[in-house]
């Protein structure tokens, strides 16, 4: 079955002009990543998917906890988290290959409520991350979403088939408790989460952290305690690290200059941004952002191909 993986998604790679980079698919919620050396820890936001590595190895570091994962192994991340991630093996002849694909909790909560037999929840204090071996029917789901790209007129009716079947197998895998966490109403990450998508909604704007509780329905001490053991910092420090991603963001997808994407994440002096933003991804914000926009501009370009082949 890997070689069989690899050959697909070689293949489709290949059909896109070949290089490496992020290659967007038919699928908006599936990503390929092919990257021909090893690359330097980037910090971003790990939305709720599952990480793929089908040749190479990578890690992931989230607080103060290291993660490893190589080929045929997969990253599962039930939650949204700020992370940094790196690649640590690649090489011309041997190339990081990977696929990431974003779960769709609707569906996720749909197969967990018909599950005869749930998942064992965990002791509802860690994060909702996990790493694990992709064999089995789990490997034939991730074949076929690549090959799916060859008919990109069954993707709205097979697709959701698919995902169906990928919650499945991670759902009623050893680790599928730390999932369903994450689509349970009132477990505590799922509280968390509100909290959570409250910051995201508006970003510019300084909440208090008793308003973050009381959105996560929980007391200010309990809210304290499960927000720094699911993501590994206060919640005044996550949403820094989402203003910072967010402001880099602005800079590359939507060219806004360093004041701009300052001001619009809510930051009153662009100097204590600058300082912050430099101070997380080890660059000032200007060079930074002049060095995604190349990797993002052949991205959209990629992403355009595909809109016009299909």
């Amino acid at each position: 079955m890997s070689s069989s993986l690899l050959r697909a998604v070689t293949s489709y790679i290949e059909a896109q002009g070949g290089g490496q980079g992020l290659f967007p698919t038919q699928i908006s919620s599936v990503n390929i990543m092919r990257s021909f050396d090893r690359r330097p820890p980037m910090r971003q936001i790990y939305r709720p998917s599952i990480c793929v590595v089908i040749q190479g190895s990578k890690q992931i570091l989230f607080g103060e906890e290291t993660l490893h994962y190589g080929a045929m192994e997969c990253l599962a991340v039930g939650m949204e988290l700020p992370a940094t991630g790196r690649i640590v093996e690649a090489g011309p002849d041997s190339p990081y290959i990977g696929v990431t694909i974003e779960f769709d909790l609707a569906i996720m909560r749909d197969v967990l409520e018909n599950l005869e037999t749930p998942p064992t929840l965990p002791p509802d204090s860690g994060r909702c991350v996990f790493v694990s071996k992709v064999d089995g029917p789990l490997a034939d789901c991730i074949l076929r979403v690549i090959r799916m790209n060859e008919a990109p007129q069954a993707i709205p009716i097979l697709y959701p088939s698919i995902m169906r079947e990928i919650c499945y197998w991670l759902l009623s895998s050893p680790h599928g408790g730390k999932l369903c966490r994450l689509v349970l109403p009132e477990t505590n990450a799922a509280r968390v989460s509100r909290a959570i998508h409250l910051i995201r909604t508006d970003l510019a704007r300084m909440l208090r952290v008793e308003q973050l509780a009381e959105a996560a329905r929980m007391s200010l001490s309990s809210f304290h305690q499960h927000f720094k053991a699911l993501t590994s910092m206060t919640p005044l420090q996550f949403q820094k690290q989402l203003r910072l991603i967010e402001a880099r963001r602005l800079m590359v997808t939507e060219n806004a200059s360093v004041t701009e994407a300052a001001y619009q994440v809510g930051y009153e002096s662009a100097s204590q941004f600058s300082r912050e933003y430099s101070r997380m991804f080890g660059v000032p914000p200007k060079r930074d952002a002049m060095n995604k926009q190349r990797l993002y501009s052949q991205y959209i370009n990629r992403k355009a191909q595909n809109a016009y082949s299909s």
